[in-house]
């Protein structure tokens, strides 16, 4: 991995971790168009967080904050777990859930001004299935145009994936919390402990 690509892949696991945190909980099936709208208000608030010139510190928080509130985390932090979920007790998904929250926050929080000066402009949403396929196109300063693609379920109205050039989010996560309970020879607690100050 190139660290061009690594870079964007960091950016835009910022951008989907931000959106996460914007989508408000909804007890209907949302839209093509909602998942659009959806989009469209990641972009413009993303602006607005880093024309707010809070410091690096005070957006992290802001951040986290909104993430914790809005975010589907149970989902995602259960795929980032992995199988390694079924065999954690009731209490020790409730800390990973909280620690990985923190960990998403500091990780990608800190890649926020990387964004200013760019843009990204929504093209288009599909159905496929179960979800809204949201396709966009990331222009930062630096770099050549490239593809990021939202997932926003059609049921839950809450964004739980993206892709960037074909790179899956939620794999990439996965891979990075194996990694880390592998090097503590598959002790939770001691990795959700670690988690807690990772990022």
């Amino acid at each position: 991995m190139t660290k061009m690509f690594t870079r964007r892949a960091m950016m835009t696991t910022a951008l989907a971790a931000f959106a996460v945190a914007l989508v408000p909980v909804r007890a209907f099936a949302v839209t093509s168009a909602q998942a659009t709208s959806l989009v469209d208000r990641l972009v413009a608030d993303i602006n607005a967080v880093i024309a707010s010139g809070k410091n690096e510190s005070a957006m992290i928080r802001e951040f986290g904050d909104i993430f914790a509130r809005y975010g589907d985390l149970p989902y995602i932090a259960a795929y980032a777990l992995g199988s390694d979920g079924r065999r954690a007790s009731a209490a020790q998904k409730k800390a990973f859930t909280a620690a990985f929250t923190g960990y998403v926050a500091r990780k990608y929080g800190k890649q926020f001004r990387d964004f200013i000066g760019g843009r990204f402009e929504v093209n288009g949403a599909k159905s496929v299935k179960n979800a809204y396929q949201v396709s966009t196109t990331a222009y930062l300063r630096g770099e050549a145009p490239f593809e990021v693609t939202f997932f926003v379920g059609e049921k839950s109205g809450r964004f739980y994936n993206m892709y960037v050039e074909g790179v899956n989010m939620l794999l990439t996560e996965r891979t990075e919390i194996g990694s880390m309970l592998d090097r503590r020879r598959g002790d939770l607690d001691a990795m959700i402990a670690d988690l807690k100050t990772a990022g």
